[in-house]
């Protein structure tokens, strides 16, 4: 396996903890979580992880506000981003797409295919 680091900016405490534990059970990877858009974009320059699982539905920062901060840091521009998101409408879903993240999981989802579902995704192997 190889050693991953994700960040995850996701405001709900239920969401943050399956996600973690089923990405680091599935494939040994760091999860670090951040509740907020601010948070998370401070937490992506600091940590430049491989990649961010980012809820489009947030409260003060939204998911798009947030990708569109990360998009503009030359820190953070080129980490892929993966939306989080109840919204399963695909003209939502292409709409989503076209604002630069690599893909859009929707919810709910196994959290214990989490990590093979973003390794897929990105072309990692696990």
């Amino acid at each position: 396996m190889t050693d991953k680091n994700i960040l995850l900016i996701d405001d709900e405490e239920t969401i943050q903890e399956v996600v973690q534990v089923g990405i680091e059970i599935e494939a040994g990877w760091q999860v670090a979580i951040a509740s907020s858009g601010q948070e998370g974009i401070t937490l992506a320059q600091n940590q430049q992880p491989d990649a961010i699982l980012l809820d489009v539905m947030m409260p003060d920062m939204d998911g798009i506000a947030t990708l569109s901060q990360l998009k503009a840091n030359a820190k953070t521009r080129t980490i892929p981003v993966i939306f989080l998101t109840a919204k399963t409408q695909a003209a939502e879903e292409d709409q989503l797409q076209n604002l630069g993240v690599v893909d859009v999981i929707t919810k709910p989802f196994n959290s214990m295919t989490l990590a093979s579902q973003i390794a897929k995704i990105l072309g990692w192997k696990l």
